[in-house]
């Protein structure tokens, strides 16, 4: 039996989230298209920001957790998009579609016994697989929470907490 199994379980649903917070695709669902690139007065991001910029830092700890060919974005324009709006009608699709295919391959990594969550990442400068996996979970949290935000400062979320 794997000893790592109950802090694997955690992992992957703190990356999931949901259970101090409202999870990816219900802050995502219905978000009206005419509002994703708008920056609400005082917001530095619209919501197409945020979310492509979720996907990109998530795909960027996947892709350094589990190539040690990958090369990271340089930091920090090559995390955020260039425009508040989206390029075209199609691109939040594939962004949310990125982000949702990303999270799942980074929770299939934590699952998968054979993946040692304590050792270094031989490419790495110190950095464990479990520290990959609290980066991603804390980042997509604290994001998801200004998601929100931003919803509600374009009246797009009726939802109270």
């Amino acid at each position: 039996m794997d000893n790592q199994s109950a802090l694997r379980q955690q992992l992957v649903e703190n990356l999931r989230g949901g259970n101090a917070h409202t999870d990816f695709a219900e802050a995502i669902k219905d978000f009206p298209a005419e509002l994703r690139g708008k920056r609400p007065q005082g917001s530095p991001h619209s919501p197409w920001e945020l979310l492509e910029h979720m996907r990109i830092a998530q795909w960027d700890i996947l892709e350094f957790s589990r190539n040690p060919d990958h090369v990271s974005p340089s930091f920090p324009d090559g995390y955020w998009p260039t425009d508040p709006e989206p390029p075209d009608d199609k691109a939040w699709d594939r962004s949310v579609n990125g982000f949702c295919t990303d999270l799942h391959s980074l929770c299939l990594l934590i699952a998968d016994e054979t993946t040692d969550l304590l050792t270094r990442i031989p490419h790495g400068s110190g950095q464990t697989i479990l520290r990959e996996a609290l980066v991603a979970a804390d980042h997509n949290s604290y994001h998801l929470g200004q998601f929100l935000l931003l919803r509600r400062m374009l009246g797009a979320w009726n939802v109270t907490v």
